[in-house]
């Protein structure tokens, strides 16, 4: 894929939700963290939906069916459809359907989520590597998930079987902090066996494929709060993306970010999409955003002026981005972050 290095967030004269036809939403970190709903999620994106943006939650957690997050939503006051969510899971049990013979035992390291997927591709799910599997699905199954699946795996990857991953988001966020996600458990089997899964989930094309059928999205904008799986997974399809900032990345990391890893746009939380997003522009050896000017110093980034914290976090972005060019900086950021509160 050829594209253009970005070097600095990207201004909208519209508010996000006219500029696109539908917002592809990732859920753990955006729109809630640890079943809660994060603050003005429910509001925000009922004022999109009013405005005419269809909004679609793709999630790379493979836990529960499309139903139960859909239910789960409605009860934050998210009112939401089973055909409005893509799962990780819908995405891997396709990716299998189309490698092994209709009906085939596919042995399930997961949840319910997966189980009701691969039924859905005329899939039969098995609990036993001894059950005959054509292939192996593993995705999140929470925190109880019994330490013998990972056995049962195993085996099954050992003796040649095709092994599938629904992602490998190494954690999750939850309530009470980060936990281990997929990725940690996919590193037990890998281990144990040596062996490398097929993954589906974001940031792979599987996912964004599963993503457009479902949707039938025109003007698609990604918004997410991981710059390995949402932005890089919006790279990947070459499609816009928003990164919010109430999940995982913080302001060093996307300052850090390699050109795949760099968003469109950088908002708080979810209101981004109800605004239009300020321009970044040169000014000198610098750049401008708002009140704040920030500029490539020979050590560390340099940050002048006053005003919305963002706009610095903006500026600062298009200084180290441009700085590190087709890299990742490395310039020290921490004292202009710090002004920022960041």
């Amino acid at each position: 894929m050829s594209q253009t290095v970005r070097t600095r967030p990207e201004a909208s004269v519209r508010p996000l939700s006219e500029a696109y036809d539908t917002a592809l939403l990732d859920l753990d970190g955006v729109v809630y963290a640890g079943g809660n709903a994060i603050a003005h999620a429910v509001d925000s994106l009922g004022a999109a939906r009013a405005a005419g943006m269809h909004l679609a939650y793709v999630t790379n957690n493979a836990l529960r069916t499309p139903e139960a997050v859909a239910a789960h939503l409605t009860e934050l006051g998210i009112p939401a459809h089973a055909s409005d969510v893509v799962t990780s899971a819908q995405a891997v049990a396709r990716l299998i359907s189309e490698e092994v013979p209709a009906g085939g035992r596919v042995l399930v390291v997961g949840g319910e989520g997966l189980r009701a997927a691969l039924r859905e591709r005329g899939l039969e799910p098995v609990e036993s590597a001894d059950d005959d599997p054509v292939a192996v699905a593993q995705g999140y199954g929470g925190p109880e998930l019994p330490w013998g699946r990972f056995a049962e795996a195993s085996y099954a990857v050992a003796r040649g079987v095709p092994w599938f991953a629904s992602n490998t988001d190494v954690t999750i966020p939850s309530a009470r902090g980060i936990a281990p996600g997929n990725g940690a458990a996919v590193e037990v089997v890998r281990l144990a066996t040596g062996a490398e899964p097929r993954v589906a989930g974001k940031p792979l094309p599987p996912m964004h494929r599963e993503t457009v059928l479902r949707t039938g999205a025109e003007r698609p904008l990604v918004v997410g709060d991981r710059l390995d799986t949402d932005i890089e997974g919006a790279f990947n399809g070459d499609v816009d993306s928003l990164l919010v900032l109430t999940g995982v990345t913080d302001g060093a990391r996307l300052l850090a970010a390699a050109p795949h890893h760099r968003p469109t746009y950088v908002d708080a939380d979810l209101r981004g999409l109800l605004a239009g997003q300020p321009e970044v522009a040169a000014a000198g050896g610098g750049f401008r955003c708002g009140g704040w000017t920030a500029a490539a110093g020979a050590q560390r980034l340099q940050l002048e002026g006053e005003g919305e914290a963002l706009d610095g976090l903006r500026a600062l972005c298009a200084a180290a981005w441009t700085v590190a060019g087709d890299g990742s900086c490395t310039l020290d950021g921490g004292k202009a972050l710090a002004r920022l509160g960041l």
